[in-house]
């Protein structure tokens, strides 16, 4: 087993890195969500860049989880039994 591609401190510095983008992102899409003007009343076509670091941050958070749950899952060649005859 390759030691530095599934170490548990890399997987889990991986898990908190995706929890900490899923929590921008969602933090962002609140405050799209609730954009309120000058007056205080809520704007439904304001806070466009709240929208746009959101998403930003929800697709990063996606590649981030599929490439650490890829690596952790991956298929290790040199744990093969070679039987030869």
């Amino acid at each position: 087993m390759n030691y530095l591609k599934r170490s548990k401190t890399n997987v889990l510095m991986g898990l908190i890195a995706v929890i900490a983008l899923i929590a921008v992102a969602v933090w962002q899409f609140i405050l799209f969500a609730g954009f309120k003007n000058a007056q205080g009343v809520l704007e439904v076509d304001g806070g466009g860049h709240h929208f746009w670091w959101g998403l930003t941050a929800a697709i990063i958070a996606c590649s981030v989880g599929f490439w650490v749950f890829s690596v952790y899952l991956r298929y290790d060649k040199s744990d093969e039994l070679h039987i030869t005859s």
